[in-house]
């Protein structure tokens, strides 16, 4: 018993060194013996027994973090002889990895943050385009480029973009230029002196050829640009381009004249707006073989399909408070057969526009399919001709539009033209 005690004391109490001895000798009292020496040789304070236990149990708890022996302070109340006598041993000399490591993780994490923001390349060169949307002048200050995404919600049952899609690109486009030229006043694409005058642009006319529809996640390059129409209109045309392969998409152009937005009668372009927006004309046409064709009045005998009773709704409406012009190109289709928007896509359409629609006006859709399209064929190519009208009879827009046989049911798509 008494060898085992001795063993377990001497794993608590190391033996005293040959320094410990010579400094308990040098700390004999007047009696000749040492005065409250600790199991070390060395003197301690005069603590109560229950106390120097603590003490002496918080000194020798071997702590880790991480698998790795880290010393834990003792308390308050051990002198510094205490900590400089203490025995080296080789673990508590070790210093403390886990913090270290810790550290270095940290720093190695907060780098490789940064880096990946700054140095990030996504998978396809066209994932990031456009960010803000805002887009950018080329070609000497005369054109202007923005490109947009497909969205997910922009494309139809074809899986490619709607028709509408494209109309609203065009339409953004040609908004921001204006904005990018810091011309945008308080209407809807009014510069500062149209908004003094209560002047806004209304379209008239509007021709677009699609020779290829964009499939969700493609991106587009939308180009636009204006020019003089005669001596009261302006004019404003889109080329719209694949920004992968370069392919034309959309060829597009409009004519646009001004309107009093209170008495909404038509208006000359007043010189101070003509020497705002002049400098910006140039002659230049995305559809150099324009279809000059009359668009004739299409009577009701002459109709295949008539759908009455629609309206518009609030979000159908635009800052100027009549339909947006894209929502009329809805209307228009809602008329036609469904065998034609399932085996057909739409080529082209030419749009003149006679008359606004107001939020409470009801509208009738008429619409007179020409060629073996109306009979259902699926190979043929299909020409109709269409009319938008109030319920009074008073003329909204006429059209005409034109659909091929759509390339994925039917082989592939016709040739790009030249």
């Amino acid at each position: 018993m008494a060898t085992a005690a001795s063993a377990a004391a001497a794993v608590f109490f190391p033996a005293p060194s040959s320094h410990s001895g010579a400094s308990a000798k040098a700390s004999m009292g007047p009696g000749g013996g040492p005065d409250s020496l600790d199991a070390r040789g060395v003197k301690s304070k005069l603590v109560s027994s229950s106390r120097a236990m603590q003490v002496k149990a918080n000194a020798q708890v071997a702590a880790k973090i991480n698998g790795t022996s880290v010393g834990l302070k003792t308390d308050s109340s051990t002198t510094a002889d205490d900590v400089s006598s203490a025995p080296r041993t080789f673990y508590n000399q070790l210093p403390d990895l886990s913090v270290l490591l810790a550290a270095v993780t940290t720093i190695f994490l907060a780098a490789e943050k940064q880096l990946t923001l700054l140095d990030w390349k996504p998978k396809r060169p066209d994932m990031l385009v456009d960010a803000f949307g805002l887009g950018k002048i080329v070609h000497d200050r005369a054109i202007f480029r923005q490109s947009f995404s497909i969205r997910s919600y922009e494309i139809g049952a074809d899986r490619t973009a709607s028709i509408e899609t494209l109309l609203n690109h065009l339409q953004e486009t040609a908004l921001n230029q204006v904005r990018n030229e810091g011309l945008m006043g308080e209407g809807f694409g009014s510069t500062p002196e149209m908004s003094r005058r209560n002047l806004i642009w209304v379209v008239t006319k509007m021709q677009v050829i699609v020779e290829h529809y964009p499939s969700w996640g493609d991106v587009v390059d939308v180009e636009t640009w204006v020019g003089a129409s005669g001596k009261n209109g302006m004019r404003r045309d889109w080329h719209v381009r694949d920004r992968q392969t370069g392919r034309t998409i959309t060829r597009a152009s409009s004519v646009w004249v001004m309107m009093n937005k209170q008495t909404r009668r038509l208006s000359k372009i007043p010189d101070e707006v003509r020497a705002e927006i002049g400098h910006y004309f140039i002659e230049r046409s995305a559809i150099p073989d324009e279809d000059g064709r009359k668009l004739p009045k299409l009577a009701d005998e002459d109709a295949d399909c008539v759908h009455k009773g629609l309206t518009p709704r609030w979000g159908d409406l635009d800052i100027n408070q009549h339909v947006n012009n894209v929502k009329y190109l809805g209307w228009i289709l809602e008329s036609l057969p469904i065998s034609i928007l399932e085996n057909n896509q739409l080529a082209s359409l030419t749009l003149e526009y006679r008359r606004e629609c107001a939020r409470d006006s009801v509208v009738q859709s008429l619409a007179a399919v020409n060629g073996d399209g109306a009979a259902g064929s699926p190979n043929a190519a299909v020409e109709c001709t269409h009319l938008l009208r109030l319920e009074d009879g008073a003329e909204v827009v006429r059209g005409r539009t034109a659909w091929r046989p759509k390339p994925s049911a039917h082989g592939p798509a016709p040739p790009e033209n030249a």
